[in-house]
């Protein structure tokens, strides 16, 4: 399966050739962007993992500083994404963020609410969050997704004006697909540990009939 990236428009941001639409080359794994590369990476948007007919498109808050520094979705060391990805079966070992194009000929991909990159995902305006949750709409009525996964509660709430949205499977459809929230994965969410983050993502790939690898 081909996959396809897609650079993520964001509203009211410098347009093609600004700030926002630039993205960086993939660092080697064994480089850490230094503190110039993290601050020089405020507002840059990196591209989707995405391709048509996917079994589940996991949807991110935004982008953090490490990932639009790197160019690779929940890249920041600490974030339990891809651990509990691993440990929910939908990866036969634990994947590094750089080999997140591997993603797509498993039947996932990655995408985010909000384009632009931050500090923290309380930098998003509501604004930014409910034209997100537009975006977001249009590219699954495009790619066709059998499960959207929004990985973060607080975010699909506002996004979706769903104040009362709990984790776990939604009663609404999104655009043809399926919805589930999880928890959100970073190492600030101490609600949820690498067991109970796997288990939630878990509980979502049995629900997919995914088989677990």
């Amino acid at each position: 399966m081909e996959t396809e990236s897609i650079k993520a428009r964001h509203t009211g941001r410098p347009g093609p050739g600004g700030p926002a639409d630039r993205h960086p080359t993939a660092t080697p794994r064994s480089v850490r962007p230094s503190r110039a590369d993290l601050a020089a990476a405020t507002d840059r948007t990196i591209p989707d993992v995405l391709a048509p007919g996917l079994a589940v498109l996991f949807v991110g808050i935004n982008p953090g500083l490490w990932s639009a520094a790197t160019g690779w979705h929940f890249a920041r060391p600490g974030n339990r994404f891809w651990p509990a990805l691993h440990r929910g079966g939908f990866t036969p070992r634990q994947l590094h963020p750089s080999e997140q194009d591997r993603l797509p000929a498993l039947g996932l991909g990655i995408t985010n609410m909000a384009a632009r990159a931050s500090a923290r995902a309380d930098d998003l305006s509501t604004e930014e969050l409910l034209a997100g949750a537009a975006i977001l709409t249009g590219k699954v009525a495009r790619y066709r997704p059998r499960w959207v996964a929004v990985v973060g509660v607080t975010a699909y709430r506002i996004g979706f004006q769903r104040p009362k949205a709990t984790f776990g499977p939604q009663p609404e459809l999104l655009a043809g697909a399926r919805l589930w929230v999880l928890p959100n994965p970073s190492g600030l969410n101490a609600h949820f540990t690498p067991v109970t983050l796997g288990l939630a993502f878990a509980e979502l790939r049995a629900a997919t009939e995914l088989p677990a690898l």
